[in-house]
């Protein structure tokens, strides 16, 4: 696999005749990616049918001279302020009933036929003008779909399209009736005319009705794209790219990803240490200017897996952003040991944001390559030596996991509706368990909720799955080693209903969930041996085998021969002991890595990557603070 570098570039930000200098700069630099266009609607369209291409042309021109290859972004994600005059109705609504007015960005609602028809419009004629560009060598949809909460819109197009959707679901009310169990305080529907969106309600709403909604969001998000991969595939045989967000779940990105080519995210370790992850005030000081450890390499999984494959970083921090609550600068080395452990994890390319900072508008106090005075920022010469050291870099491929995880969207919809407690998050708990298996050295495949082969793995953890699929069902049987299923898995219906017989109702697996509890911050049920559960803990019963007990004598762990059913949630000492002995019965080998130290085999090369502030001693070598080192 060929592995390149890339960045993101603004050209209709800057004064053209500056433009080949950029170019020239980014070719010195290594870079042989750039992404542009993706925010440009009103100065590719200035007026309604007034499209303005030459200035597009001549960056294109420019970038590719320099021997860069252009990834052209549809521009879809801010349309520009006319749009709005001509559909008033377009904008998104939050779940309190405000729009999401104009002013910033993604303030448009995916369900909202006028406005799509306006993106096809343009996609088409984007497509049709650089489609056989020999400098467009791939192409990104849109932007960051979901980023600012703007799934899920209970606007008017969204409730008339949902009911559409019910209709086509159920056929007729009395069919929605009885799966949503409306019979439950009066709410039955004559009629799908008279069902409206789950939110402004006295109290919670019907967690099937939510359910519902949440499914026909997802699939808007699915069709919006779709209609633009429809388009570009008529006209290019380029590549085609999303780049998703990091800790984004109101969507299914395994159902987008089934229309590209590339799966591509967003990482801002820093960042998302400060906004996105549940963590101690010590682990966030101690990672203050690193990102956690185990974040950006649970979602290159991921995305690894949404890209069957093929996936790049869109956008990798290269400085201080402006949007966390506090914006540290990364550390010294710790943009080339992002880059490397991307690449690692089977990135294609890595492409940083953005090349020069902006000095006006929402995004100026958000580095670049470049400082606004187009003197070089620290991580320029980070991102150039990432660039040298690939050069003499032999190509590798992403090798097999030694373990899979699997992750699903539906299950982050479900608990989030009904967590049942408020530390209960699906997202939480899956990456509880990625990041005990990180801590023991293993490398990670992610698999969707429908896999239907596990043959390859001998150890597969499916945590907190909401309700287990045929696939995935029918693949048990021939599963290479050992299931484990974890709290809340197949706890549920469909339909939102608690299942009789009760769960998790595995095959082969005598053994039932009578009754769970969630426990508040600082309680715990502690284990034979040592251990605790915390968050969340089941009472089960049955005659399968006990492989763990609770110190009050109630079985945590059951299961024998190739399924396991773990019937709580550990802390992540006990987490991880569980899983080193799962590992051992399966013959797979694991380390004891300290807190700032992780591993990741990539072909023939094996990765050290050294998160910590100060170096690491491992078997023999030193490894520098914000250091990666490869044998």
């Amino acid at each position: 696999m060929k592995r390149g570098l890339g960045v993101c570039y603004y050209p209709e930000h800057w004064r053209e005749d500056i433009w080949p200098d950029d170019a020239r700069r980014m070719a010195a630099a290594g870079l042989t990616w750039v992404r542009i266009g993706e925010f440009a609607w009103s100065r590719l369209e200035p007026e309604p049918g007034v499209l303005e291409f030459d200035w597009l042309d001549r960056a294109i021109d420019i970038l590719g001279q320099a021997g860069l290859k252009v990834v052209l972004g549809t521009p879809t994600a801010t349309p520009p302020r006319w749009m709005l005059a001509r559909h008033p109705d377009m904008l998104a609504v939050d779940a309190h009933g405000r729009p999401r007015n104009f002013g910033s960005r993604r303030h448009y609602c995916f369900n909202h036929q006028g406005y799509l028809g306006e993106c096809k419009r343009i996609v088409t004629a984007l497509a049709e003008r650089y489609g056989k560009n020999p400098h467009v060598a791939a192409w990104q949809t849109d932007n960051e779909y979901g980023c600012h909460d703007t799934t899920l819109s209970y606007s008017g197009a969204a409730k008339a399209a949902f009911r559409d959707w019910l209709g086509q679901k159920y056929q007729s009310p009395q069919a929605l009736n009885q799966a949503w169990g409306n019979i439950f305080w009066s709410m039955d529907y004559a009629s799908f005319d008279e069902i409206d969106l789950p939110n402004l309600t006295v109290t919670e709403p019907n967690p099937a009705h939510v359910m519902d909604f949440r499914r026909f969001s997802s699939d808007q998000v699915v069709a919006f794209n779709r209609a633009q991969t429809d388009i570009l595939r008529r006209h290019s045989a380029a590549p085609i790219a999303h780049n998703y967000m990091g800790r984004v779940t109101e969507f299914d990105h395994f159902a987008v990803g089934a229309d590209l080519d590339i799966a591509s995210w967003d990482s801002y370790p820093i960042g998302f240490l400060s906004d996105r992850l549940e963590a101690t005030p010590a682990h966030k000081a101690a990672f203050l200017r690193q990102g956690d450890p185990d974040f950006q390499a649970f979602h290159h999984d991921l995305y690894r897996a949404v890209g069957r494959g093929r996936w790049w970083v869109m956008e990798q921090q290269p400085g201080p952003v402006n949007w966390a609550p506090y914006n540290p600068a990364p550390l010294p080395g710790m943009v080339r040991l992002w880059t490397w452990e991307a690449f690692a994890h089977g990135a294609e390319a890595v492409c940083y944001f953005r090349w020069r900072q902006a000095p006006f508008a929402q995004e100026q106090m958000h580095a670049g390559l470049l400082r606004p005075d187009s003197a070089p920022a620290p991580g320029l010469a980070e991102a150039a030596q990432v660039a040298q050291e690939l050069r003499d870099m032999p190509d590798a491929a992403c090798g097999k996991g030694d373990v899979a995880l699997i992750f699903d969207y539906a299950s982050a919809w479900a608990w989030d509706i009904q967590p049942q407690g408020a530390d209960f998050d699906y997202f939480r708990l899956v990456f509880a368990w990625y990041r005990a298996l990180r801590r023991l050295g293993l490398n990670v495949d992610i698999l969707p909720a429908d896999a239907d082969d596990l043959s390859d793995w001998k150890l597969v953890l499916a945590p907190g799955l909401f309700t287990l699929s045929d696939t995935l069902r029918a693949a048990l049987p021939n599963c290479g080693g050992t299931v484990v299923f974890g709290p809340r898995a197949n706890a549920k219906t469909a339909n939102f209903a608690i299942p009789v017989p009760l769960p998790p109702a595995l095959p082969g697996l005598d053994m039932r969930v009578a009754r769970v509890e969630s426990l508040p911050p600082g309680a715990g049920i502690a284990l034979e041996g040592g251990g605790t559960f915390i968050h969340w803990a089941e009472e089960v019963e049955g005659a399968a085998t006990v492989a763990l007990r609770r110190a009050d004598g109630m079985a945590a762990l059951v299961g024998t021969g190739p399924l396991r059913y773990l019937a709580g949630w550990p802390d992540d000492d006990t987490l991880r002991a569980i899983l080193r002995h799962l590992c051992a019965g399966q013959g797979i080998e694991t380390l004891d890595l300290p807190d700032a130290l992780r591993t990741r085999q990539a072909g023939a090369q094996r990765f050290w990557f050294n998160h910590g502030t100060t170096p690491l001693s491992w078997n023999g070598r030193t490894i520098p603070p914000a250091g990666v080192i490869w044998e």
